[in-house]
């Protein structure tokens, strides 16, 4: 059997498939996790690509497959492939802004045996939502979220968190009571894509952070079980890293719609990263031997201090796409640990993001307005679809 990265057995089957249909999207989050030059990449990938990669992955031992992207409802195969999914016996994951999200596609999407829908809001007020995504659909995801319960759906939503709508929490969380949500997902921003450009200008203060975080708590002990809330705190205000995607090449495998495979969402930006792509290669192939998901599975690829760190097996070394952009070199120590000789960086972001919050910051470069993704096929789906 072939050895990873730290000289033991082969790994274990990808039990998480991501779908990545898409980049194509009607919205123009300034936080997207995207890649910010993705209109540079080449043509997605066919219905019958599509069917033979949830072929591969299933065989491989995948149970759990996302469809995500972009907006995974601009593809017109979607309920094709779900219903190909459900042939194959996956639970299956729609992430979606909402938009496009009619009433019949919804019962062509349950015809086809779709598991479960995870509506996004960007906060609980028409005028920031809409501002947030750069585009007016608060009122479309209000009518989306009412079809999605008609249809025998739990309600599941998620909103993401950063400066310009964490004071909103408590809001937040009564429109997801109000609509009757079984579970809410309040995501603080990560760093990546779209976010890492605009990450002065999203990066709240740790106060705000906390306060956010003691009226989830307030909420979690007023309610009960009503509605299970998830609340994600983002990685720079932590001194220890998270392990990247519970372990790189461990349980995910993502797929973006040119085909490329990735160890973790963010990965295709690492330089000197090859990605495979199932165009040309088998999935069992880049699961077990190609260099990209070889690369940082297990511990035998860390430096010091990680390498003799008694913590290393708790988080594999940490984000490597967070070490690269903090350091310029996806090889060290994720930054955000207090015992790397780069946490300095983080918490320099930190203070910064503080300065900027408080209008403490010159207009220099180091202060930027909120750059929102945007592209003319995204704009031309975003105003047919409201």
């Amino acid at each position: 059997m072939p050895a990873n990265a730290a000289g033991s057995s082969e790994p274990g089957p990808p039990l998480w498939l991501l779908a990545e249909l898409t980049y194509r999207c009607p919205l123009h989050c300034a936080y997207c996790s995207n890649p910010v030059d993705y209109v540079r990449y080449g043509p997605e990938l066919d219905t019958a690509q599509w069917r033979r990669v949830l072929e591969e992955a299933r065989a491989l031992g995948a149970a759990q497959l996302g469809f995500s992207g972009g907006e995974p409802l601009v593809r017109d195969d979607l309920e094709a492939l779900v219903g190909h999914a459900r042939q194959l016996g996956f639970y299956t994951n729609l992430i979606t802004s909402g938009v496009g999200l009619t009433d019949a596609r919804l019962g062509a999407l349950r015809a086809a045996g779709l598991d479960h829908v995870q509506l996004s809001f960007q906060d609980a007020t028409r005028e920031m939502n809409d501002f947030l995504s750069g585009t007016r659909t608060f009122d479309l995801k209000q009518r989306v979220a009412k079809r999605i319960k008609a249809h025998g759906y739990p309600m599941v939503l998620n909103c993401v968190l950063h400066r310009h709508n964490l004071a909103h929490v408590g809001t937040i969380i009564d429109m997801a009571l109000d609509m009757g949500a079984e579970y809410l997902e309040l995501a603080n921003t990560q760093y990546y894509g779209w976010a890492w450009e605009n990450r002065l200008a999203l990066m709240p203060t740790e106060a705000q952070l906390r306060e956010a975080e003691a009226v989830v708590a307030a909420y979690r002990a007023r309610i009960g079980k009503r509605c299970r809330i998830l609340f994600v705190v983002p990685d720079y205000f932590e001194t220890r890293p998270k392990k990247c995607m519970n372990g790189w090449g461990s349980v995910f495998l993502g797929i973006s719609p040119d085909g490329a495979a990735l160890p973790c969402h963010a990965a295709r930006m690492l330089p000197g990263l090859i990605l495979p792509n199932v165009s040309t290669q088998s999935l069992h192939d880049i699961w077990y031997h190609s260099d990209a998901f070889q690369r940082y599975r297990g511990t035998a690829w860390m430096p010091e201090p990680c390498r003799s760190c008694d913590e290393k097996e708790n988080d594999l070394g940490g984000c490597r796409c967070q070490a690269y952009l903090l350091t310029g070199d996806a090889n060290r120590t994720d930054p955000v640990c207090d015992k790397s000789p780069d946490h300095a960086t983080v918490r320099e972001v930190v203070l910064h993001g503080r300065l900027a919050a408080h209008g403490q910051l010159q207009a220099t470069a180091h202060e930027a307005p909120l750059v929102f993704r945007a592209d003319a096929a995204s704009r031309r789906f975003s105003e047919s679809g409201r």
